[in-house]
C-alpha cells in the first residue's frame, strides 16, 4: 500500500519563532500557526473555529523563519506529520504530540513592511537564502522516443 504525508497550512503565527542551535550548529525554528475556519450554520450564525498547530523547521530554512517571521505574520507552509511520543518524567505518562515538519515556506505577505513594537509599520527586507529549488535539467530523449514521429498539435475551437 503506497504512503503519503503531505500538509499545505496557511495561518498566523501566534508567537515570534523560537530559534535554536544543535550542539553540531543545526538551526531549529519552532513556530504555532493559527488558521482559522469560518462558517455559517443552518440559522445563519456566523461561526469560528481556531487550530494551533506546531510546526518545526531545520537548517537554513530555520534560520530565515527566525530572521524574518515574527508574531501575527501570514505564512503557507508546506510540510509533513510527525507525532512524538514520550514518557512524562513527572507524571509517568504517555504523552505524544503530532506537529509539521516544515519542507517549504512562503510568505504570504508582502515583506516590504511588519509592524514595529510601537503597533507603526518598519521596512523589512527580502530575505536572501530562501530560493526557489532550480527547475530540472532537461532530460534527453530515450532511444525508443526518437524513432517515434513528431506529435501534431490539434487545433480544438472553444
Amino acid at each position: 500500500m503506497p504512503n503519503y504525508n503531505k500538509v499545505i497550512l496557511a495561518g498566523n503565527l501566534t508567537r515570534d519563532p523560537e530559534l535554536r542551535y544543535t550542539p553540531s550548529g543545526v538551526a531549529i525554528a519552532k513556530i504555532s500557526l493559527a488558521i482559522n475556519r469560518n462558517w455559517r450554520t443552518e440559522t445563519g450564525e456566523l461561526r469560528e473555529e481556531v487550530t494551533f498547530v506546531d510546526v518545526e523547521a531545520f537548517r537554513k530554512q530555520a534560520e530565515a523563519i527566525g530572521h524574518y517571521l515574527k508574531k501575527g505574520r501570514p505564512v503557507l507552509v508546506e510540510g509533513r506529520l510527525k507525532l512524538d511520543q514520550w514518557e512524562d518524567k513527572q507524571t509517568g505518562q504517555k504523552r505524544s504530540r503530532l506537529a509539521v515538519v516544515l519542507e517549504n515556506f512562503q510568505f504570504l505577505d508582502s515583506g516590504s513592511r511588519a509592524p514595529d513594537e510601537s503597533g507603526g509599520q518598519a521596512p523589512v527586507s527580502k530575505p536572501r537564502g530562501v530560493t526557489p529549488a532550480p527547475a530540472a535539467a532537461p532530460q534527453p530523449a530515450a532511444e525508443s522516443d526518437a524513432d517515434m514521429p513528431p506529435q501534431e498539435e490539434d487545433d480544438v475551437p472553444f
